[in-house]
């Protein structure tokens, strides 16, 4: 019989087909490496070490992994909406993931529990000092708020709680059903809230935040539950140092003592107007709704393009957890304008 002829295939291989696989992702273009590029994470690892210094243990052990590493692993988090064990998962399987985190060659890759202890390490304080330090590496390349400012709030839903209606007014007196186990407690978010918007009921928390025109930076946030109105965040999220006076909002925000306030420091009302039943908006008053509108929805591109890093919805229980999750989330977006810039040759003015 002739010798049997081996069958052809496109397979090739090869013991050095990593270091292939990454030139051919060098080639097509690697969004981790433009990132790495242009944002300084040895800054915004030194600030996150000013407010929850690494702990040193007297006795040795082993050392816990860089801070600049673990900073790179939550950016990751929440530009693709991982979970802990996710990311465990995508840091063992994606070279991509482990290059730009300094672990290409690392043996030993972080897991969920060294992912989920350092984020409670760092806390809501470790989460807004990397807000603070992306604004900051804006502000140092030139991209200051301009163009006036818009103020908004966007729902973040949590998982909803199935309680009972005894058990959801035990909680809202601030009480624990008896019948709750530890491990039940654990697992039931006490701190968000429902609130109705369009007709539909919504449970989790509230985003609130400030952009500015020109660049649609976020230049301030503020949180809370989802039953707080829109305006109570007003105050908190305003911005004295855009270059424009004006002030844009939706008719949630408008008051009387607002219209005042901003009046007395020399701000542009641009909120819009509310009719009542009994006194409807004028048409005068209806075109200028219409004006605000189209310079106002630009805080919207901001929520959708959070929503594209894979949804605003918070996997995590309580409010401290949700408050450091939409920290992030506005800093994770900031990072991303950043890098837009710069890749697109945006140069400010």
């Amino acid at each position: 019989m002739p010798p049997a002829t081996k069958k052809r295939t496109a397979i090739k291989t090869d013991l050095f087909a990593d270091e292939h696989h990454r030139k051919k992702i060098d080639t097509l273009g690697d969004p981790l490496a433009e990132i790495e590029s242009y944002i300084d994470f040895g800054a915004l690892a030194a600030e996150v070490d000013r407010v929850a210094p690494r702990p040193v243990s007297p006795q040795g052990g082993r050392p816990p992994y860089p801070t600049e590493t673990m900073v790179r692993i939550l950016v990751l988090k929440r530009l693709y909406n991982l979970s802990d064990e996710q990311m465990e998962y995508q840091l063992l399987d994606r070279m991509s993931y482990k290059r730009f985190c300094g672990l290409a060659s690392a043996i030993n890759i972080p897991d969920r529990t060294t992912v989920w202890t350092f984020e409670n390490r760092i806390g809501e304080a470790g989460a807004k000092v990397l807000f603070d330090g992306v604004s900051a590496q804006l502000l140092k390349r030139g991209f200051i708020a301009r163009g006036g400012q818009i103020i908004d709030a966007t729902l973040v839903p949590a998982p909803k709680q199935r309680n009972s209606r005894e058990e959801n007014k035990l909680v809202k007196e601030g009480a624990m059903p008896a019948d709750w186990k530890p491990a039940k407690r654990r697992q039931k978010d006490t701190d968000a809230t429902w609130t109705k918007k369009h007709g539909k009921s919504h449970f989790g928390y509230k985003l609130s935040i400030n952009v500015d025109k020109k660049y649609k930076v976020i230049r301030k946030i503020e949180t809370g539950t989802a039953s707080i109105h829109d305006s109570q965040h007003f105050e908190s999220v305003f911005y004295t140092l855009n270059t424009s006076r004006d002030v844009y909002a939706d008719r949630g925000y408008t008051s009387k003592g607002r219209e005042d306030w901003l009046k007395d420091k020399g701000y542009r009302n641009q909120i819009q107007r509310k009719g009542t039943r009994n006194k409807p908006l004028s048409e005068c008053q209806q075109g200028r709704n219409h004006r605000i509108a189209k310079t106002r929805a630009r805080v919207e591109h901001v929520f959708a393009a959070i929503d594209q890093m894979g949804g605003k919805m918070v996997r995590t229980i309580g409010q401290a957890r949700a408050n450091f999750t939409m920290t992030m989330m506005a800093a994770c977006y900031n990072l991303k304008r950043l890098v837009y810039f710069q890749k697109a040759g945006i140069e400010a003015f």
